[in-house]
Parts: C-alpha cells; structure tokens; sequence
C-alpha cells in the first residue's frame, strides 16, 4: 500500500519529534525540516503528497516560503500557526495555502484535516464529465478551466470549489455546505477558509471577466450565477 509522504517544515523539534510519532503509525511517511530555505528546497523537488508549514520559521518565514513554493509547485499545503492574529492565516490563505490549523491542536485534528486534503487531490478526474456553465468551461480530467475561451490559472483547491459551484450552478451553496464538500470537514466558529477562498476564485474570474460569476447572498451563502446551463 502507498504510503502518503508528508514533510514537516516546523522549527520546533519537539513538535516535530512528536508529529511524527504520531503521524507514522497513522500510515504516513514524514520527513521533518526545521528552516524555512532548506524546507523550500525539499518542498520544490515534488518528492511529497502534503507539507505541512510553520508561519514562524527561522532565515525564511513560512509566508515566504509559501510565496515561492506556490510558483513551482500546486502540492497541498496546511499551514499552522501559533498566532492569534487571523491576518497571517488570511494571508496564508490568499497566497495558496489549502487549510490552516492554530497552534496548539488536537492531533486527531491534525490528521483528520491531512486525511480530507488527500482525498480531495486523490480523486479520479476520468469519473467527472466536463462542466459547461454559459462562458466559463471546466475539464476535469485535465485540471483546466476555460473563460472565455482563455485559460483560467487555479489551484487544485480553486477547481474542486468552482467545479461544485458550477455543478449547483443556479442553487445556494452554504459555507456549511462548501466547506463540507470541498474542504472534506465541518464549518468551525470564526472559520473563514472557505469565504477566503472563495473571495480568491472571485478575483481571478475579474481579471479575465466583468460578468459576476459568484454571487454572496447575505445571511445564506453563495450562488454562482448562470443564464443557461449545460454538462
């Protein structure tokens, strides 16, 4: 059976330490870093299914590393941080982190959150039919979005979050709904990831369109809007 390979980059070597004995048994091959260039290195060479990032990282902070990992590489990323502040967990978020988990966590959160972004990048894309909605077009066997007929750049996160807008195209979809259905776990209080993301498919569909292709609807959620609709 394939072992999914999971890199550390966390400057707490007891933390670390402990992950892994957590984490092994749990069916994962880690391999732990405790500085942000060597784990940029490491994180570019393709070699893992997930990382997880410390924001607080000595000579590269993980916001940094972050940046430029999301230039190479679309490998899942759960960024955690000791921070009360929301703004660098946001920040995270819109650089193109897939989830984040405060500091301290209950491990079994921990693997419950590494286990949902799994399955989300394991799926079969061959299963799924192509996804029309009026100008923009979806494929999921190849990852790819079209609008316009121009290609739309997205993370493997953004595709999963449009192709299920897409497929309700017409309905409200809930944060509870979404999150459930894209993050593979439950809407937390003060959670905000899913609007997060969210709020950076929309800024990318307004760099290549004018029209509104997601629509906040106050009180309920969000509604992609369609004028036809086809699959």
């Amino acid at each position: 059976m394939k072992q999914d390979r999971v890199l550390i980059i966390d400057d707490d070597v007891e933390l670390c330490r402990l992950l892994n004995d957590r984490l092994q048994p749990e069916g994962f091959a880690i391999e732990t870093i405790q500085d942000g260039q060597t784990g940029l290195k490491r994180a570019t060479l393709g070699q893992h299914d997930l990382i997880i990032l410390d924001l607080m990282l000595p000579g590269m902070s993980g916001l940094d590393v972050l940046r430029n990992l999301r230039s190479h590489s679309s490998v899942p990323v759960l960024i955690l941080t000791a921070r009360g502040d929301d703004v660098d967990r946001i920040l995270g978020l819109e650089i193109g982190a897939d989830d984040y988990l405060p500091k301290p966590f209950n491990p079994r959160e921990l693997v419950a959150r590494i286990r949902a972004i799994l399955r989300r990048v394991s799926r079969d894309p061959d299963n799924s039919s192509i996804v029309i909605v009026d100008n923009v077009r979806l494929e999921p066997s190849s990852l790819k979005v079209w609008v316009n007929e121009t290609e739309l750049s997205v993370t493997s996160l953004e595709f999963n979050l449009l192709e299920t807008f897409m497929r309700s195209a017409g309905q409200v979809m809930t944060r509870e709904d979404l999150t459930e259905q894209v993050l593979g776990r439950k809407l937390g209080p003060f959670d905000r990831v899913i609007d997060v993301h969210v709020s950076n498919l929309r800024k990318k569909l307004a760099r290549i369109s004018a029209e509104e292709y997601i629509k906040a609807v106050r009180g309920m959620g969000y509604l992609f809007v369609t004028r036809s609709r086809s699959r």
